[in-house]
């Protein structure tokens, strides 16, 4: 037997069906099928025909964490998650600096899933096992839990740590991994929330309260994971301000009062990761500016760097894929994936052209460096900056992409003039 190949379904809201409902006609349409591909998503127009699933059913997705190629539905055991998307976006609990009697954000709260991190994990390209990774260590630190290990024998702490330059995905990595995580441990967690802790902003602004801000917020988390039902997944981004913040009090910079909210946030954190419902996420920007305090804490420390060009091409394919599903961009024809040109050699034919063309604009982004996020920017400035038709045809439109993609590098190397040559 294979391994499983997990079904994630999204129930519509106005759905009123079970659960064990909706599994059923789900499974029922897919015994129609000899084999499924990993990675594929039907959408609403591909339900459409059957009655049933049109009523209840807004999405089906076909997990690629476990496989890499299609497989076939009699030899395959299929794992059903059955799950509806919140709608009401994140909550600000806000706190009050009792110097100033100023109130602020002190964390966002997101209930899981989200409607608005939904198709973020399918949209996350990497060259490396990156996502599957991540996804099966905290699939064992819950089992390590339930099975009761003893930690003092084995260490685990529940702690990811990804690191790298800014815009390659790690925040949305993070978010990705808990939206994941609340619809695949539903069994064991029924509800989830994602709570987002800004780190940077943290420390900016409480240095004057000294670690006392700090503890009244973990004590707030405190409360939240005490439902153990409850999967808790709490993110600091920015983390390294840690590091910043110590060495900062230590030469003499900042009040010493920093360093006592820079001890209470590390252990306020080897509280929380003693909860067997509770998960941290961090990430840096600044790789070796990491508190070595925290480091050592981290069970996973992954560095997430700017895309490869296989991984510019996957996303620019996908960018390119979804203008042409919305009109943006004509006829609709096929971008085809990198295999399929590397098996034809990247031989040029009227089919391929625009694929080798994409391909082109891709290595010319990897080999600059250009981050993931400017990368999925680059599409948009290529419509608004480089196309006059409503609907150019797609070789248009790759080279559009080479154009848009020139103007961001030459923007990139004004900026690293202007500030080479900026005044002192």
């Amino acid at each position: 037997m294979n391994p499983a190949l997990h079904v994630e379904v999204v129930q519509r809201s106005q759905s009123r069906a079970t659960k064990d409902f909706v599994k059923e006609i789900v499974r029922s349409f897919l015994l129609n099928f000899v084999s499924l591909s990993p990675g594929v998503i039907l959408s609403e127009t591909d339900l459409e025909e059957n009655v049933e699933l049109k009523e209840h059913v807004q999405m089906i997705t076909f997990c690629d964490i476990e496989h890499d190629t299609e497989v076939l539905v009699t030899e395959t055991e299929l794992v059903y998650h059955i799950y509806k998307l919140d709608a009401f976006g994140a909550e600000s609990d806000t706190m009050t600096d009792t110097s100033t009697g100023e109130e602020f954000a002190a964390a966002d709260v997101w209930a899981l899933p989200s409607e608005q991190f939904h198709g973020l994990w399918e949209s996350l390209i990497y060259d490396t096992k990156l996502k599957e990774d991540t996804v099966r260590f905290v699939e064992t630190a819950f089992e390590f839990a339930d099975r009761g290990v003893d930690p003092n024998v084995i260490g685990w702490n529940r702690v990811v740590l990804l690191h790298g330059p800014p815009g390659t995905g790690k925040t949305s990595l993070c978010r990705a991994l808990a939206q994941k995580l609340s619809v695949r441990l539903a069994d064991r967690f029924p509800r989830a929330r994602l709570i987002e802790i800004n780190a940077h902003g943290l420390f900016s602004k409480w240095f004057a309260e000294s670690g006392k801000l700090v503890a009244r917020l973990f004590e707030r988390l405190e409360e939240i994971v005490a439902d153990r039902r409850l999967l808790v997944c709490v993110l600091v981004d920015e983390v390294e301000s840690l590091a910043h913040a110590r060495r900062a009090a230590l030469s003499g910079l900042e009040p010493s009062d920093s360093i006592r909210a820079v001890n209470a946030l590390l252990t306020q954190l080897d509280r929380l990761r003693r909860r067997p419902n509770a998960l941290v996420l961090t990430t840096s920007n600044v790789t070796g500016a990491i508190d070595v305090a925290f480091v050592d804490r981290a069970d996973i420390k992954r560095r997430v760097g700017p895309p490869s060009a296989r991984a510019a091409y996957e996303i620019l394919r996908g960018c390119c894929g979804e203008l042409m599903a919305r009109g943006l961009v004509a006829p609709r024809e096929p971008v085809f994936e990198l295999r399929v040109l590397e098996g034809s050699r990247f031989a040029e034919s009227e089919p391929s052209r625009a694929s080798l063309r994409l391909w082109g604009v891709a290595r010319e982004a990897a080999g600059a460096g250009v981050s993931g996020r400017a990368l999925r920017r680059l599409p948009f400035l290529a419509r608004a900056l480089h196309v006059r038709d409503a609907a150019p045809p797609l070789p248009r439109f790759v080279d559009a992409l080479g154009a848009a993609l020139r103007d961001h590098l030459a923007d990139a190397a004004d900026m690293d003039d202007a500030a080479v040559h900026a005044p002192v």
